[in-house]
């Protein structure tokens, strides 16, 4: 699966996308374990009210399953102006 971050999360995580390979059922299971690898991640994925997710381009839960998914993206909110 690829795994998108955009902005601070890119920033933190040091990387803008990368191939992973899971067995995690929900996004937040993803989230979990990609926690788990190493600081970095925890320190980006450490309040995940301040992000959003999209599957496959589309915005999502953290609680949607991801079967079937071939992208996931974690950005900060966006506002428009």
């Amino acid at each position: 699966m690829n795994v998108v971050y955009f902005a601070w999360v890119r920033e933190r995580i040091g990387l803008p996308q990368e191939q992973v390979d899971t067995n995690a059922a929900t996004v937040a299971d993803l989230v979990e374990e990609l926690k788990s690898r190493e600081d970095r991640y925890e320190a980006a994925f450490a309040d995940i009210s301040a992000l959003r997710v999209a599957l496959d381009q589309e915005l999502a839960d953290f609680d949607a399953s991801l079967v079937g998914v071939n992208e996931v993206a974690f950005f900060p909110p966006m506002t428009g102006g």
